[in-house]
């Protein structure tokens, strides 16, 4: 099976937990060991958002802190790559060229941003699409997809399920600048409408939940296009 998944920025925390990282890893390994075909994208997080806000300081224009976002993201991937070793295609992609001769490897992908005004959730929705992916995993900072901001909303409840358009809907309003798409962008979801992408999105704190849909479990929330 081919696998996409996107690892949140949380992983990558300006106190990088190493433990936690190397979990991510090694489910990341085992899920390559079993013969399936792996890429992941990994997000910026905090990191990221530091720097962004550091440069609005300064003047920089969405462009620009975008170019910034971006190579924090490759950072975050290329301490990915280290956590798993010889397992991972050992340089990070940088665009879908580099994605699809890395992947003919057999070895695990793993990159970030490709470019300006396009978040790593759309990156991940786009590699899914031209590697003609199984199934793509999100993690993020909830358990799955909830009608309401859980960060804001304690009662808020998780969707078991949801449609894009549903999903269009909850994201409309979300502003579209640098570092602020925190649970999916609108790109992201086009593309998964268009290509008919199975995708779900798990919680990040258990990397093993991302094993636990390739499986067939239901954890999270699953889009359906």
């Amino acid at each position: 099976m081919k696998l996409v998944t996107k690892v949140g920025g949380s992983l990558f925390r300006h106190n990088l937990d190493h433990q936690r990282i190397s979990a991510y890893a090694k489910v990341l390994k085992g899920i390559h060991k079993q013969g399936h075909q792996v890429v992941v994208v990994a997000g910026g997080g905090e990191c990221a958002r530091t720097y962004i806000g550091a440069a609005r300081v300064f003047g920089a224009n969405e462009a620009q802190c975008d170019q910034i976002a971006i190579q924090v993201t490759r950072l975050n991937a290329q301490l990915l790559i280290s956590a798993i070793g010889d397992d991972a295609f050992p340089e990070v992609a940088e665009s879908v060229e580099d994605l699809r001769k890395y992947f003919t490897a057999g070895r695990i992908v793993v990159m970030g941003g490709l470019q300006p005004a396009q978040s790593t959730d759309a990156v991940a929705a786009i590699v899914a699409e031209s590697i003609v992916a199984d199934l793509l995993v999100k993690t993020i900072d909830a358990p799955g997809i909830c009608a309401k901001d859980p960060k804001k909303y304690p009662d808020a409840k998780m969707l078991t399920e949801i449609r894009v358009q549903e999903l269009l809907k909850l994201i409309r309003d979300k502003p579209m600048i640098a570092g602020s798409y925190e649970l999916m962008d609108p790109i992201a979801v086009r593309v998964i409408e268009r290509s008919k992408i199975r995708c779900w999105v798990v919680s990040g704190d258990d990397p093993t939940n991302i094993k636990k849909v390739l499986d067939g479990k239901h954890v999270g929330t699953r889009v359906v296009a």
